[in-house]
């Protein structure tokens, strides 16, 4: 498996200021042109992705918080961790967050996010209302590609596990045996 450089430039961006997003939403279509299919599988570490689309939905609840909406249509090809043949997969995701603008202009406007510790779905806090829409995608895409992917019917087997040598005392038991 190939490693991801953790230093390499994101092989998708796409900055939106989220001030100008309005309150019925906004749809945005992010495409990976097949010239830089090859970045994106290098920056993710596959051998190959034969194909790459997103879209997302973002929508304004208030000035400082902001639902965001993705879907993910991929194939990315791996080699099979038991024969190393290519395999491709695909990757088919959905997903959403809630984004809570933290620094903004007039604090007044809003009060102050309560969280409760026990939610999991806790809104991602960011201080910019400049937003990198395609980071989450990229980081649910790597976290989704399988790490040991296999080809179709094909299963792992352990080796036979080699006879264990004799026990030297087995050895010494035998020889007084035979004298």
């Amino acid at each position: 498996m190939l490693t991801r450089d953790e230093g390499a430039r994101a092989p998708l961006e796409k900055t939106v200021d989220l001030s100008t997003v309005p309150q019925a939403g906004v749809e945005i279509v992010l495409e990976v042109a097949d010239a830089d299919h090859a970045k994106l599988a290098q920056w993710a570490g596959v051998e190959a992705v034969q194909a790459f689309s997103a879209a997302v939905e973002l929508q304004k609840l208030s000035q400082t918080r902001f639902r965001y909406q993705a879907r993910v249509r991929a194939e990315v090809v791996q080699s099979c961790v038991v024969t190393l043949v290519p395999v491709v997969t695909p990757v088919r995701l959905d997903f959403g967050r809630e984004l809570h603008l933290v620094r903004h202009l007039r604090p007044e406007i809003e009060a102050p996010l309560q969280v409760s510790p026990a939610d999991d779905d806790t809104p991602e806090e960011i201080e910019d209302p400049r937003f990198d829409v395609a980071g989450p995608i990229l980081e649910e895409f790597v976290l989704a590609i399988d790490p040991y992917p296999r080809a179709p019917g094909v299963e792992f087997a352990p080796p036979e596990p080699e006879p264990k040598p004799e026990s030297p005392f087995a050895v010494l038991a035998k020889l007084k045996q035979g004298q």
